[in-house]
Parts: C-alpha cells; structure tokens; sequence
C-alpha cells in the first residue's frame, strides 16, 4: 500500500461531460465534510503507519473549490493522519485555471504539495464554452504563471480532444498553445460521453455533433506526433511527460496495485478487496461519523480477476507488462495463462511480443479497447 486518493466532490460549475462523483458547491455542509474525510483516514490511519505512503493524489469534483482555510484544514488532517512518516514521492492536486488564488497556492505549497494537474480541455475559447467549461485561455496562462511564480515546476495540463463540432485544425492549435506553456506533463483524452450528463442527454435527443471515429483517431495520432516533437515520451496511452515527470500516483493504478480511497465516490483496493465508498455526501458522512468508514461495496478481487486487471491496465503503460513481474505476482506464466490471445494480436498487429514484456503497437493503441476485450474471460 503505497497511495491515498482523496475525493472533493464540490464544484462551482459543473462540466457537460463530467460523470464524476460531485455536487454544487453552495449550501453544502463543505467544513464538515472535510472533517469525515480526516475521521475516515484517522479510522485507517493506523495501517498507513505501518506503510507509509508514496503518493497522495485530491482529486473530484474540484479540490480548488474549497477555501484556502478549507484546504488548510483537509491538509493539517491529512498530515496528522497519513503523514507521521512523510516519505511521499508525490503529492498531487487537480486545479481548475482561475480558481487558485496566491494564497491558495501558498496553503498548497505549505503543505508540500509539489504537483498540480490542471484542467485545461481546450485552448479555443468557443469549444470551453461548448463543453461547459467557465474559465477561458487566459486565465490558464495566468494560473501557470502564478504557480510556477509560487514555486511549482511539475504542473500537468489536462486536455481534451473528439469534442462537439472540433476539428482537427483546432485541436492542432490547442497543442500548439499548450506547448508555449513550460509545462513537464500532458494528458490528453477523447471525450467519452457517459450517461447521466449534460452530454448524453444531448445526444439521446439527437442534439450533439461529435466528430466521426477516423476523425477522432487522426487527433490522437496527431497528439502522439506533436508531443514526440516537443519531448514529451508517451508513457501511457493518453499521457506524455518530460522524462522524470511522469504521474506517480497513476502509475499506481496501471500497475494495478493497491491504494486507499478516502471521501464520497471513492474508490480503493486493498488486499485483495476493490472498495468503493457511498457517493451521496449527506449519507457519507453520516456512515463515516458512525461507523468510521462508508463503503457502499467492498469486492474480493479472484486470481482471474485479477489476471484480468494486470492487463488490461498494465497494457496502458507504453512499456506493457513484464512477464516476470506477471510471474511474481501469480505464479504462472503469461504465455501459459494468455498465450493465445497474444499470439492472435501479434498477428492482427495490434500487440508486440518481446522475451521480457508484450506492449500495445501504434495500431494498438488506436485500438486499445479491442485489445482489452481479448483478455477479459471471465
């Protein structure tokens, strides 16, 4: 156990395409909440001593949208609980631009956080305003500045592309603006449409134009292009880092291992067990201040499954996935376990085969999913 995620559901805005765990931010009980997201990890906190943390990454929602005393509070918690030992590696938080303020960034700096991931989408002005965006290319610029003005020098920017009516001249001239930013680290997306947003009811009504599927493969090869001319060496299929600058606490993931989830939504996996937390907040808090902790679900992972996991998320990774750590892990080979699935998208294309690991091709990555599906049997 090596990572925490910590979850702030609030937000000012809430975004057309976000599916995520969050809520407005007016009228709720935000000083509070903080205080069961502290009670949650002070009820776990005694196994964290025995481990102590990596990576700490406060997601949501936007974590930006607290106060910079609400931040203060959530980091002296934070401290007190997972941190008697501090030996993170990382300490990441997700910012909106134009939302953090000097002093923001000063409680943020105090802390010891020492990387940002700020939420970009789109350099083109019409497009934010598109996707429900509320800040504009300006005030990105302005809160790059400031931070790197306050002392932050690993600042990742988040950027989108297949958005409504975007074509792939805008999305060129998004990178373009980006890399006139002296940022170590991109991650850059399609846009996934999921239900229960703004996005998907559009389109259930036949009100939303997203650009065709070969369009939408040409923005992903042209952002594979252009961050290979800037430096930037794609580690995972949707991220791109000055070597040295890669998202620790993400790689948690992809190498499927295990991380504590702290705060409403969610989601950890420890010994064995995918947990996730209750996602309402009222109903969180309440789980937390009577029993210390709020799993909505707690779901013991089989070998299979977990088989399953290291490659489909291990195959994210540029590198794929090692066959001796897949045999450190299970006891058994890879080629005895996957043998012929490999052997079929070695021969499609979509898979290399090497004496030391399998890793997606280019065609691969461009079919990513279909990959994945290869590996899911049960």
């Amino acid at each position: 156990m090596q990572s925490a995620y910590i979850h702030i559901p609030f937000c000012h805005h809430i975004c057309h395409y976000c599916d995520f765990n969050k809520v407005f931010f007016k009228q709720q009980p935000v000083d509070e909440y903080i205080e069961m997201v502290i009670k949650e990890m002070h009820h776990r906190s005694e196994i964290s001593r025995e481990h102590p943390l990596k990576t700490i990454f406060i997601g949501g929602g936007t974590p930006t949208a607290l106060s910079a005393k609400q931040l203060d509070r959530l980091f002296e918690g934070i401290t007190s609980e997972l941190l008697t030992e501090n030996q993170l590696v990382e300490f990441a938080v997700e910012a909106n631009p134009g939302e953090l303020t000097e002093e923001k960034l000063s409680v943020l700096k105090n802390a010891g956080v020492n990387r940002l991931s700020i939420g970009v989408q789109s350099f083109d002005d019409e497009l934010l305003k598109e996707i429900g965006r509320v800040h504009r290319t300006e005030d990105v610029f302005r809160t790059v500045h400031q931070a790197e003005k306050s002392g932050f020098d690993n600042i990742s920017l988040d950027l989108m592309y297949a958005l409504p009516g975007q074509t792939v001249e805008q999305f060129k001239k998004t990178l373009q603006t980006a890399f006139t930013l002296n940022v170590k680290h991109y991650s850059a997306y399609s846009l996934i449409i999921e239900p229960k947003t703004v996005f998907y009811n559009l389109m259930q009504k036949g009100r939303l134009s997203l650009p065709p599927q070969e369009q939408e493969a040409i923005m992903y090869e042209l952002a594979m292009e252009e961050m290979e001319k800037q430096g930037f060496k794609q580690y995972e299929i949707s991220n791109y880092a000055i070597p040295g600058y890669e998202s620790n606490h993400n790689i948690t993931y992809w190498n499927n291992e295990y991380y504590y989830g702290f705060g409403a939504g969610a989601h950890g996996y420890e010994d064995g067990i995918r947990t996730s937390n209750i996602g309402p907040v009222k109903k969180y808090m309440e789980n937390v201040l009577e029993l210390g902790s709020a799993f909505q679900s707690q779901h013991q992972v089989s070998m299979e499954e977990a088989m399953e996991e290291e490659m489909f998320l291990g195959l994210r990774k540029v590198e794929g996935v090692y066959k001796e750590r897949f045999f450190g892990k299970f006891n058994l080979t890879l080629e005895s376990k996957f043998g012929e699935q490999i052997k079929q998208l070695v021969h499609k294309g979509l898979l290399v085969d090497t004496e030391k690991s399998i890793f997606l091709t280019r065609k691969g990555k461009l079919l990513g999913n279909e990959v994945f599906q290869e590996f899911l049997i049960s």
